[in-house]
């Protein structure tokens, strides 16, 4: 019997939806609901939303989706597209809500709403977390909800969140996190936003696996923490860029060590530090994402797989291959192309 081996933080989330790990079993489904506003933004909701739905395709029914309006009837976008959304504010389930997002946008007005004011004051009090994209955070401010919290708003509308909330700290960021205030001022902030939240539910991995689907040029050398973010540094960079353009054939860690100019320890200790793992693991688990990829979405033999992987055999290719993923080669789906 095969070994079962468990994929490095740093390879983990982009494998996450293909590990037979049995995580999908017993799953409690999380209720976000989204409140549209006249006019809003578009983009921003759909970043929001893609990132929901990206995380149900690595692990299925996570989250279920409801959109509201003020009135229960169809609301106009920035971009002047109609969406029927699926009831009013009476309707929304407060008690079943993990999150609830509220999107504005450049020309949603800034005017109160009893009904709503007094919606997000309930959903405060039930611990609900709340999400402001483009000017939402404004309608937390006139709700008194931003006393103490530090927020982001699009800049067109910071003079007026400063004027009503005057114990909060209006940032200029994109986005910003603090507690159970999730606010941003742009559709890249609504992604980050809807991540972090992700993140704090569902763990690292989860966000990795989303990160390579949705942006994956930044997951290539940004670790995405729940908690914080930070960038690799240059040498282990460079080190991985040297790993994924030698698939075929794996260079000796010597060998990656006189092209980057660095000690073998030093590698070794940048893998650690940065990513949790060793530089050979981290290569062999680089290698069978690789190889995953071009049984699903080639026609190449498992033969031609493995070599174009750097393996030294099938039967060893096999084995590494079944002990990560819980099945062997030949029994991986082939997609249609």
């Amino acid at each position: 019997m095969v070994e079962r081996r468990v994929f490095c933080g740093g390879i983990k989330g982009k494998n996450l939806r293909y590990l037979e790990d049995g995580l999908t079993t017993g799953i409690s489904t999380s209720n976000v609901g989204f409140v549209l506003l006249e006019h809003f933004s578009l983009p921003a909701f759909t970043q929001a939303l893609d990132t929901l739905v990206t995380a149900n395709l690595i692990r299925p029914s996570l989250f279920k989706t409801h959109t509201f309006t003020l009135n229960g009837e169809e609301v106009v976008s920035d971009l002047g597209i109609v969406i029927r959304p699926d009831s009013d504010l009476k309707a929304i389930p407060l008690e079943s809500l993990k999150l609830l997002v509220l999107c504005g946008g450049l020309r949603t007005p800034l005017k109160g709403n009893q009904e709503l004011r007094n919606l997000l004051k309930r959903a405060a009090e039930k611990g609900i977390a709340l999400a402001g994209l483009w000017n939402g955070a404004w309608f937390f401010g006139h709700a008194g909800l931003l006393d103490g919290y530090r927020c982001a708003i699009h800049p067109e509308h910071r003079p007026a969140l400063a004027e009503i909330a005057k114990y909060s700290q209006v940032t200029s960021e994109s986005y910003m996190v603090d507690r159970d205030r999730y606010t941003a001022a742009s559709p890249a902030g609504a992604f980050h936003v809807v991540l972090d939240w992700i993140g704090q539910m569902q763990g690292s991995a989860l966000v990795e696996g989303i990160v390579d689907i949705l942006a994956f040029e930044e997951s290539r050398f940004k670790r995405i923490n729940p908690k914080y973010q930070f960038k690799m540094t240059e040498p282990l960079r460079e080190t991985i860029k040297l790993m994924e353009a030698n698939l075929e054939e794996p260079l000796e860690l010597a060998q990656i060590s006189s092209y980057v100019r660095i000690s073998r320890r030093q590698i070794e200790r940048l893998f650690s530090e940065q990513l949790g793992t060793s530089p050979l693991r981290y290569y062999l688990e680089l290698r069978l994402t690789e190889a995953r990829r071009l049984l699903q979405h080639s026609t190449l033999s498992i033969v031609q797989v493995s070599v174009a992987c750097g393996f030294i055999s099938s039967s060893h290719f096999s084995k590494r291959y079944s002990s990560y993923f819980g099945h062997s080669p030949s029994r991986e789906k082939r997609l249609e192309f």
